[in-house]
């Protein structure tokens, strides 16, 4: 935590994830203008005092500034905290940075990889602000165990290591654990391909497969991450460690992770859009899914999970043909 508690900090995005990190900020000693793109909904944070629709039973600590206003949000910010779905982070972004002074850093929650081009997200932002410093935040982290005070570690990842402390600083506290990499492109991948493994072990359990196979599923998952993480420059270790296997766990077990849910939903015999509208907030995977598929493909690696995703999300390929094409694969000494 910073020795300086009245410093401002903008959180961009007020969804479940931006307003948990307004709070930690908040609970953390800074001032926190969080800021939202709809003005009806900023009007309802003010009022209320929480955000009824995504954390409704957890109040905001004082020090919470909801704004509509962008160039608002970031006036007199020391730093700016990015937490916004990942279809709208370069456009957020472009907005955002003309407000910027010259030594404001970006900090950016965000998992997912840019839809279209298959960008890393730190990609988009050297392209957007090739000068600016630049951190990312990613782990096992659900929001609404963080806005409730619940022990919590994640890692700040920073080309530089004096960016990604500073950063860490900000979010480490009583209840958050924040650690420090320079690894961008290990944490960013395995915040990003988790997400599409979520959606296979979710189908997995939907289709009653059991314990075993999800098992299986996150092992041999964290195997096709590691192979397309090392290839794209990736740390190896990186993905033994809270951005990597941490989160991967996290995501692929518990039904607070709308990917998982989505997984469910699908396995069970829903349609894609009748899970999406049951569920009613993004879902970083499904586009992610594609993404990852294509970013594979391009680089010739091999993973055989992610692909029957993409070909029962894109393809309308049957979730139990899925299964049963993973299991039909030939037999072959494990490795990564």
């Amino acid at each position: 935590m910073t020795d300086n508690p009245r410093s401002t900090l903008a959180v961009l995005g007020a969804g479940s994830w931006g307003t948990a990190l307004a709070i930690l900020l908040a609970r953390n000693g800074f001032d926190v203008k969080l800021w939202g793109h709809k003005p009806e909904f900023v009007a309802d944070l003010v009022r209320d005092r929480c955000n009824k629709q995504f954390l409704p039973d957890i109040p905001f600590p004082p020090g919470i500034y909801p704004v509509a206003d962008l160039q608002a949000a970031t006036d007199g910010a020391a730093d700016v905290v990015l937490a916004v779905p990942s279809h709208a982070f370069r456009e957020v972004l472009t907005r955002t940075v003309p407000y910027l002074s010259a030594d404001t850093g970006i900090c950016w929650a965000t998992k997912g990889l840019e839809s279209g081009s298959g960008k890393l997200l730190h990609q988009v932002a050297r392209e957007v602000t090739p000068h600016t410093d630049i951190a990312i935040l990613s782990g096992p982290t659900f929001a609404r165990e963080v806005a409730e005070g619940l022990p919590t570690a994640a890692t700040v990842a920073a080309g530089m290591m004096e960016i990604a402390q500073k950063f860490a600083g900000y979010f480490h506290g009583d209840t958050f654990r924040a650690y420090t990499s320079n690894d961008m492109v290990g944490l960013e991948l395995g915040g990003s391909t988790k997400n599409v493994l979520a959606i296979a072990a979710g189908i997995s359990d939907g289709l009653g497969f059991g314990c075993n196979a999800r098992a299986a599923l996150i092992t041999r998952g964290l195997a096709e991450l590691i192979r397309l993480g090392t290839a794209l420059g990736a740390h190896r270790e990186t993905f033994d460690g809270l951005a990597g296997v941490g989160d991967l766990v996290l995501t692929c077990t518990d039904n607070q992770s709308r990917n998982r849910r989505f997984g469910l939903a699908l396995g069970s015999g829903k349609t894609r859009e009748q899970a999406k509208r049951e569920i009613n907030q993004v879902i970083e995977g499904i586009d992610t899914a594609g993404e990852i598929y294509h970013l594979s493909q391009k680089h010739g690696i091999e993973m055989p999970i992610t692909e029957q995703v993409y070909r029962v999300i894109y393809e309308n390929q049957p979730p139990r043909e899925a299964g049963h094409a993973l299991l039909a694969r030939q037999q072959k000494a494990e490795s990564v």
